[in-house]
Formats: C-alpha cells, structure tokens, sequence
C-alpha cells in the first residue's frame, strides 16, 4: 500500500510504501479510485516545508514562544533535536478522496463491501477512515466529481454559519478551488452572489457559473454599486493571502449588521471603529462542520443527534454530494489537471501554477493484498541477533518523543514497531533501526523471538492488547494505564489467578 508523504525539514514529497492499516471497531478500510489536490491547504504546506528555518519561524509565531519555553526547560540542544525530529515527520498530503470499500469494521452500520464512498482520507491507495467521516456515493455522481465533496464542505460550512435568507446578498472573496465551490452553493442556497479574485481567469470561470464575478484590487466600490449602497448582507472570505486589506475591505463593502465569515487564511487587523459603526458579525468558520476535531465524533464514532444540531460534517458531506448529483453544483469545469498518482510527487514541485483550480489524482484499478500488513525495513544481513526479544505496539507520541529514543540510547534492539494505520511506522522504523514495522498485533504476538512487549497504545486498548500479549506467553509494559474499568481489571486478574 502506497501512500503521499510531505517532509517539512527537506520540502521533498515522496510515495512510501505502507503496511495495509487496520480495520477498527467504528471505521472502514477503502481502496482509492480518486483523490483532489486542494491547492490553498497543500500549497500552504509545501510551501513552509521548502522555506529555511528562518522563514518557518516567521509562518508560525505561536510556534516561536513554544520553542523558547521549551529552551528555558530542556535546552537548546535537546530543543533543537526535538524541533528537528518533527519537522522530519513524515506529513501524509490531502483529505479529498474518493474509493471503494474493502473492509467494514464492527459497530459500523449503513455500509457495506463494494460501496462507493467518500472520506477525508489522504492520498494513499488505501485508507482506514471512522464511519462518521464517510458518505454513500450518488449513482450519477463519478470518482473525480465526489472527490470536491470535502472542500465543498468547507465552503459550505461558512455558508451556514452565515444563516442566509433567501434573496440575500452574498460576496466572496477569493475564487480559487474553495472559493468557486462557495460561490455556488451560496447561489443554489437563495442568495445572490458577488465573487471577487485578482485573477481574471479564475473570475471569468465563476461568472460560467452564473456568478457576478470580477477582477480588481478593490472590491468595496462595485459592491456598493451593485447593491444600490445598501451592502453586503453576508461576505465570505476564501482568500488565502498575507493581506491585512481584505477584512477591512469586507468590513466596508458589508451592510449595517452584516455578516462576516472567514473560511480562508487572512491577517486579522480588526478596525474597531470599522465594525462598531455598522456593529457587523464576524466569525471564523472551521472546516467541514460540527464534530471537527472532536474525537468523541471522529475517532469514536458518536454522532450528533440530529434534532440538536441538524448539520454534522459528515451531514455536510451528503449535501455537497446531493447538490453535485442534482445539477446544482458543477466540478467538473473546475477540474484544470488530471494525473496517475505515482506522478504526483512531480505535481507537487509544480503546486499552484497560474490560474490552477483543481488537479484530480486517479489510481490504477489493482487487486489489494489485505494480508500485506507488515514491511522489512531493515535487510536480513542487517538484523541485530537480539532484536528479536522486543517488540512496541503503538506509535503515538509518548513512542516516537520519549521511548523510542531512550531505547535507541540504551543500545536496546527493537524488532517490531506495529501502528493502527501504518502511516508512521516506515518512518520511525527507518529513524530507529527496527528491522519490521506491522500494522498486525498477531504477526508480534506470534513470533516466538519476542519476549516481550511494550503497549503504548490508547488507553481503551490497553487491557485487551495486555491479555493478548500475556496469553501470548510475552512479558507486557503499559506506558499507562492496566484498564479503564472494573471489567477489564477483572479479565487481567482472572488470567493470573488461573
């Protein structure tokens, strides 16, 4: 299984062979037909992993006070060598992507092996994503078209925050790929809508859309115009841009109590005065919706009650795929290239040329090897004699920050390094010397070499690994804790009284 990385101490973008990922409780294992380069996030990244260390600082100030502190508390050649241990992290690229199911893990209902389906997931042929992160496929929607679902849904998401009402107003700021999904939606949502972009193509495109879009340095002024003086009753901001002009330009083209929403990347210089005058509304949209970033919705799979709030982001997702199968919204004349993914790392060196909207990454259509679930990273010649006597399930932080590296230190040899999705255990496989990273429990568990095991795993999985191991015939550290519950410590005392 092959998989889209991005160095950010190096800028190179690399394919990496990965172990296949696991099929947890709650997720779904899917083989990627297509996938969206989204230019504004990707190019973002690419551009701050080619820029020196300087100019990396200068991108991310938050960044800069989290170094000094830690300068003051370890030093600074421990706080350089951790700085440079993770900006070596391999980045996996993208969040677009579209496929076919392999696998459905347990308490997963409403999907089944064969479905066409969206995700987040990244660029890799094959992708474990958590069901509320997932939606069903249209009949009439392709590949390449629900591969804009997500962005769509970042669009979507500051429209909603917005609460038009029919026959409003609308302008947005920015017609790359977000913005000219953003602009649609906003249109087939009731509003009227007014685009702005510096690029004159990219207007041009939008105005095929129906949009009234045009090209200038200045917005205000037509905005007005067009609105008879009245305003704006809402402005989304897509831009992606070091400008501190635009949300002051928002601020003056919005009517008396408009809306403000901020979906893209922009310097926040507020005038006081600008919104107390018209005590306009400003709020900062996050991604694709209600559940982002929680992992009680992500990871462990807990919904929204509807009635409570009627649109998650996976609810998004379905009506981004709606408006796409309906007519509503037109991807297709947004796509500008289309490449096989074993050329996408040349793509990535080019990321962003002039008037570049969307690039849509196919795959071959092969047969995945399921039981491909462990890699050889070092050569047999190169295996220590004792590396067979241990073994690490898990790969998080407390393993890659802290164990790994007092092992290392130590001079104590590891033989395995297993993580859920196989993402990060090549890397840390390669950086530590471990000859075999596995996203399969049962390959260490069943290797008589291995004496030991070391679980650093979630704390939910602790119990259920430890006994596994224990029944294993293996000795077992828990970086923390034993169980998470009575029933639990009662399943690990029962195997010792016995």
């Amino acid at each position: 299984m092959k998989q889209l990385f991005q160095n950010l101490k190096t800028g190179k973008t690399e394919i990496v062979d990965c172990p296949y990922p696991q099929c947890n409780r709650g997720s779904l294992v899917i083989q990627t037909r297509s996938s969206l380069i989204s230019l504004g996030t990707e190019k973002m990244l690419v551009e701050f992993s080619k820029s020196n260390f300087i100019d990396k600082a200068r991108q991310q100030p938050e960044k800069v006070k989290q170094t000094f502190d830690k300068v003051k508390s370890d030093g600074i050649i421990a706080t350089f060598q951790a700085v440079s241990a993770k900006l070596d992290e391999p980045l996996p690229l993208g969040y677009c992507n579209a496929g076919v199911v392999l696998e459905v893990g347990d308490g997963v209902s409403g999907f089944g092996i064969g479905d066409r389906v969206i995700s987040n997931g990244p660029h890799a042929e094959v992708v474990s994503v958590s069901k509320n992160l997932v939606s069903k496929i249209p009949d009439n929607v392709t590949f390449e078209e629900a591969a804009f679902t997500v962005a769509g849904s970042i669009g979507l998401q500051g429209i909603r925050l917005a609460s038009p009402t029919l026959g409003e107003t609308a302008v947005v700021i920015g017609l790359g790929l977000i913005g000219q999904l953003t602009a649609q939606l906003a249109k087939a949502n009731g509003s009227r809508v007014i685009a702005f972009d510096l690029d004159s193509e990219k207007s041009a495109l939008a105005k095929t859309f129906g949009i009234e879009a045009m090209s200038c340095n200045d917005p205000v002024q037509p905005v007005l115009d067009q609105t008879g003086g009245v305003g704006a009753d809402y402005v989304i901001i897509t831009a992606s841009s070091a400008s501190e002009q635009i949300i002051s330009q928002a601020a003056r083209m919005s009517r008396k109590r408009g809306r403000i929403i901020l979906v893209g990347v922009i310097p926040l210089h507020i005038s006081r005065s600008e919104f107390y005058e018209k005590e306009l509304s400003f709020q900062v949209s996050c991604s694709y919706g209600p559940g982002r970033y929680d992992p009680a919705y992500e990871s462990a799979g807990n919904d929204y009650p509807l009635p409570f709030v009627r649109w998650t982001e996976q609810r998004n997702f379905e009506t981004v795929l709606r408006c796409i199968a309906n007519g509503q919204l037109n991807v297709k004349s947004l796509i500008t290239n289309r490449i096989l993914f074993a050329d996408a790392p040349s793509e990535y060196d080019e990321l962003g040329q002039a008037h570049s909207i969307a690039t849509i990454i196919n795959y071959p259509e092969i047969d995945i090897d399921k039981e491909h679930k462990m890699l050889q990273i070092v050569s047999a010649g190169n295996v220590s004699k004792n590396s067979g006597e241990l073994a690490i399930i898990g790969s998080g932080n407390f393993t890659k920050s802290t164990l790994l590296p007092a092992l290392k230190k130590n001079g104590t040899p590891v033989k395995y390094i297993c993580s859920q999705t196989g993402v990060y255990g090549p890397y840390l496989a390669k950086r530590f010397g471990i000859p075999y990273c596995t996203t399969d429990t049962d390959k260490i568990l069943n290797d008589d070499s291995v004496k030991s095991v070391i679980i650093t795993t979630r704390h939910s999985s602790h119990s259920k690994l430890s006994l596994m191991a224990l029944e294993s015939g293996k000795h077992v550290f828990l970086e923390k804790p034993l169980a998470v519950n009575r029933e639990q410590l009662a399943q690990i005392q029962k195997f010792f009284s016995e």
